[in-house]
């Protein structure tokens, strides 16, 4: 049976990892410094809700709601965001380490990323127009078939994306990266 929990609980030093979160919808909730590492979010709905300092890292979502949900100084290793429900799903991250984490295929119009390590994750097939990668480490991130139009590649850094199968018209890059741009060609730039 679920369980509906609302109205700006905070949540603190919470080990969700093995006895999980309670299903339900969490709604203006804060979570700080909670281990949800290994749990299970399945199911769960969190709608303007705040991740401080919390460990999510190979946490399942599948079917999660993620409405207006934003980690901050979070851990999320390895987690598959486009097993999430799509339907309204809206994020922001900023000092994440997010590694190995999948954005498969989602709709992530405007999406912002802050101090964030993406090494090598997934961003194929996603919608990431107007997007905002501020001072981002995209170490071997894969974007193919993804949609960067006017996205923000500024002040980030290491990421390999191939213009020939990516759409980037109005993305902004900074000189420094354009190298990034042409990885494929195997050309030394210097």
């Amino acid at each position: 049976m679920a369980t509906n929990i609302s109205d700006n609980i905070v949540f603190e030093k919470a080990n969700f990892s093995e006895n999980g979160l309670p299903k339900g919808e969490y709604e203006s909730c804060t979570f700080r410094n909670c281990d949800f590492s290994n749990g299970d979010l399945s199911g769960v709905t969190f709608i303007d809700c705040r991740f401080e300092q919390c460990n999510l890292s190979m946490t399942k979502v599948r079917n999660a709601s993620l409405k207006g949900v934003k980690f901050s100084g979070c851990k999320l290793l390895g987690l598959n965001f486009s097993d999430c429900n799509p339907f309204l799903l809206s994020l922001a991250f900023e000092n994440c380490l997010m590694n190995l984490t999948s954005f498969y295929k989602l709709k992530l119009k405007g999406i912002r990323f802050k101090n964030c390590d993406l090494q090598e994750t997934d961003f194929t097939d996603s919608d990431l127009s107007l997007a905002s990668f501020d001072n981002c480490n995209l170490e071997r991130a894969i974007f193919e078939g993804t949609n960067l139009e006017k996205a923000d590649f500024c002040t980030s850094f290491h990421y390999s994306i191939d213009p020939t199968v990516n759409r980037i018209k109005k993305a902004k890059f900074s000189r420094n990266g354009l190298a990034g741009l042409l990885d494929k060609y195997d050309i030394v730039i210097e």
